[in-house]
């Protein structure tokens, strides 16, 4: 009988923070020091004009050091704020498309973050059809891959370990993708739509069935989309040619290439299958996450042998509204959350399981895990810099008054500076998770069941608040990447 073998257990992610006083980070401690000596040389003139410099100062110091949970400043959260009162200044967050809008074209173009966005078609080396996103405003371009995922029931420890050590080796490939700027997994769940069981059955049914034969069965098709749900995995990966002027047609075609090599390495990492999604295939599953209610047809339509032919300009809702907490989509109430703590500690490799299940209670559920792999040399510096900040912060009060918080950050930032300097790659990584229910009074029961989940994840997720539009259009499998949508450079960010 062989010997039971202890589960594996992962962890040693953390926050990388700049080297600074305090939560004060690069910048405010800049600005503190620099307020000080300005103070300091406004009091030899005058007085009274130094204690006025001095509390302005300290104001501005306060917002740099007072912080969310998840590590915002009252200037981000000052930020969010403002974009929300002028977008509703401006009636940018009510949107209105179709024949009867003043839209051009007069068609359902998708809104926001996907206005500008064009859908280009290639084939890759098998001939499969591929749809690659090209996103105009920013010069990148998104590949789509769709996963038959297998699940872990009844699986050994051993084989699961395997597929994590595989998964772990593609993430860290990625950072020696060309041109990659990030990846992303979106875990979709929805009740079965029942059409592919009808189809199956039904015409099976002879007509000298017994009665009670033919009750039963129908009893089953019926009650099929209330017991059984599906799930998809959709693998995005964005790219940004190193060519500005490049014709998109080319770049598409470049990307198709890469499909069997991606590919080949999803494989082995707990999936069945891998094919890329053709245009029609993106636009169905825009317009399904919209519109909740066309699932059925579009299963149909792929039941019959072929597909729904939608073209993405038509893949957008007719009318949106954004309200702060929540996102009002084609009769549907849709909410959205972004991750603002990670797991402390180590955890299984079964952590996310119950926050990626299907739930019945609502109407479509999408989890979407961001991956920002980082070159080498940048990953080098990230660590080095880190561990720096981590050594200057457990050291600034001396050896023996050393916390036990300051001591965990500098054992975790030795760690994985050991971990990358032996040739682990480094990424950075986020959450995010939007539910659509029926109706807005399902908002706050789909709330509590997200509490529930984010808790059995040990996890925290905080409301998507004044960014809901946003946050939906991210958790799509449309290879919208969050970082790269801010105005503030990256640097920048790092630095506060």
């Amino acid at each position: 009988m062989p010997a039971e073998t202890t589960p594996r257990t992962y962890g040693n992610w953390r926050r990388p923070r700049a080297a600074g006083l305090g939560p004060l980070g690069m910048i405010g401690t800049i600005v503190m020091l620099g307020g000080i000596i300005l103070a300091l040389l406004v009091s030899l003139v005058s007085l009274r004009a130094a204690i006025v410099t001095f509390v302005l100062v300290a104001l501005v110091t306060a917002a740099f050091a007072l912080r969310t949970a998840d590590g915002r400043t009252v200037f981000n959260v000052l930020g969010v704020r403002m974009g929300w009162s002028l977008r509703r200044s401006r009636g940018s967050h009510v949107y209105v498309s179709g024949p009867l809008s003043r839209r051009p074209g007069g068609r359902f173009a998708p809104p926001g973050l996907l206005a500008k966005v064009d859908m280009l078609e290639t084939h890759d080396p098998s001939g499969r059809p591929v749809g690659v996103l090209h996103h105009k405003g920013r010069g990148l371009y998104t590949l789509v891959l769709a996963c038959e995922a297998e699940g872990i029931s009844l699986v050994d420890s051993g084989q699961v370990d395997r597929w994590v050590g595989a998964w772990g080796g593609w993430l860290s490939r990625l950072s020696q993708e060309p041109g990659l700027r990030g990846a992303a997994v979106v875990v979709e769940t929805a009740p079965e739509s029942g059409v592919r069981l009808a189809a199956e059955v039904l015409p099976r049914i002879v007509d000298k069935a017994p009665p009670l034969s033919r009750s039963v069965l129908e009893e089953v098709v019926n009650a099929n989309p209330v017991t059984a749900s599906e799930t998809k995995v959709y693998v995005t990966l964005t790219y940004q040619p190193p060519r500005a002027r490049q014709r998109p047609a080319a770049v598409a075609e470049q990307l198709a290439d890469r499909i069997p090599a991606l590919a080949a390495g999803l494989v082995g990492a707990g999936t069945t299958s891998v094919r890329p999604l053709s245009a029609v295939g993106i636009a169905e599953s825009v317009r399904t996450a919209y519109d909740p209610s066309v699932a059925s047809r579009v299963a149909a339509a792929h039941e019959d042998g072929g597909d729904t032919g939608l073209e993405w300009a038509d893949a957008g809702p007719a009318v949106t509204l954004e309200t702060p907490d929540h996102y009002e989509h084609d009769a549907s109430y849709s909410r959205s959350w972004l991750l603002a703590l990670a797991p402390r500690g180590a955890v299984y490799s079964s952590v996310l399981r119950e926050l990626l299940q299907p739930t019945q209670d609502i109407r479509r559920k999408r989890i979407a895990l961001f991956y920002r792999p980082l070159p080498q040399a940048a990953a080098a510096r990230m660590v080095e810099a880190d561990r720096r900040a981590a050594l200057f912060r457990a050291s600034s009060n001396g050896k023996k008054q050393m916390n036990a918080r300051a001591q965990a950050e500098l054992m975790a930032a030795e760690q994985t500076a050991q971990e990358e300097a032996s040739g682990a790659g480094l990424v950075e990584f986020s959450i995010m998770a939007t539910v659509t229910v029926d109706t807005e009074m399902q908002l706050n029961h789909a709330q509590a069941l997200i509490d529930e989940q984010q808790a059995s994840a040990r996890i925290q997720l905080r409301p998507a608040r004044r960014t809901q539009a946003a946050a939906f259009s991210c958790t799509l499998p449309v290879g919208l990447l969050p970082w790269e949508l801010t105005l503030m450079p990256q640097q920048l960010r790092d630095a506060l």
